[in-house]
């Protein structure tokens, strides 16, 4: 089954098979003489399409779990694989080609530059995967019309409000035609009002066939999702129905 976006094939998905799978995931650090441990055994699945959000109190895990899910970290024990790939044994080649081409990021702070453009922002996270120019100019398009900013592409981080920063954010991200679009707080930095404004880009992208996962503290956000899961003491709860 392919699904679409504006038009164009975005993913190849394998409806018998979830996106992750997380099967014993432990991480633990080293705290000076002591050995903190962020998570404690999760096992969980997350099927492709799927729109979940994480919630929990500050240093449950909620992060770790994020960074392991973007292959920015590996866990202490256990598998977290996305697709047919294992984070935690694949080489650091296969770790940095999933980062760059099947993970998109958002975070609270929108991180663009600010000399530069919407486009020319959207346009770096293109950079690592060796698309021609004209590749690149037409995706860049597609992902401003994607979160209705095309008439904004020239417009410079200072010229646009806090959501629509976002929203090149989010475009930078899915641009890329990501599995999946993982974001911490992405609407922390808004208020009520932009905040909706950036759930509705959001669940737009989700329908198309763009599996979200969210980390959030608003309920509100929360609330919107498919799929509730809640991290505390490195432990995981699915309270979707409660």
């Amino acid at each position: 089954m392919t699904i679409t976006q504006a038009g164009n094939p975005l993913l190849d998905i394998d409806e018998r098979s979830p996106l992750y799978r997380l099967k014993g995931v432990t991480r633990t650090y080293r705290q000076r003489d002591r050995v903190v441990t962020a998570l404690a055994g999760i096992d969980i699945e997350i099927e492709q399409g799927d729109f979940v959000t994480i919630q929990g109190p500050t240093g449950g895990g909620k992060s770790t779990l994020l960074q392991l899910l973007g292959a920015l970290d590996r866990p202490s024990a256990g598998s977290v694989r996305l697709g047919e790939v294992d984070v935690a044994t694949a080489s650091n080649a296969e770790v940095g080609r999933l980062r760059a081409s099947e993970i998109g990021f958002v975070f609270q702070g929108f991180n663009l530059i600010p000399t530069l453009t919407a486009a020319e922002n959207v346009d770096m996270g293109l950079e690592p995967l060796g698309l021609t120019r004209d590749e690149r100019r037409t995706r860049v398009a597609e992902a401003l019309g994607q979160v209705g900013l095309s008439d904004r592409a020239d417009h410079r981080p200072g010229e646009l409000s806090g959501g629509q920063q976002q929203r090149v954010a989010i475009a930078r991200a899915v641009a890329k035609h990501p599995r999946v679009l993982l974001a911490d707080e992405p609407t922390g930095n808004l208020d009520e009002s932009m905040r909706d404004e950036i759930l509705a880009v959001l669940e737009a992208l989700n329908d198309q066939g763009l599996t979200l996962i969210v980390v959030t503290h608003d309920s509100a956000v929360a609330a919107r999702a498919r799929r509730r899961l809640r991290l505390e003491r490195g432990r995981v709860a699915d309270i979707t129905r409660r």
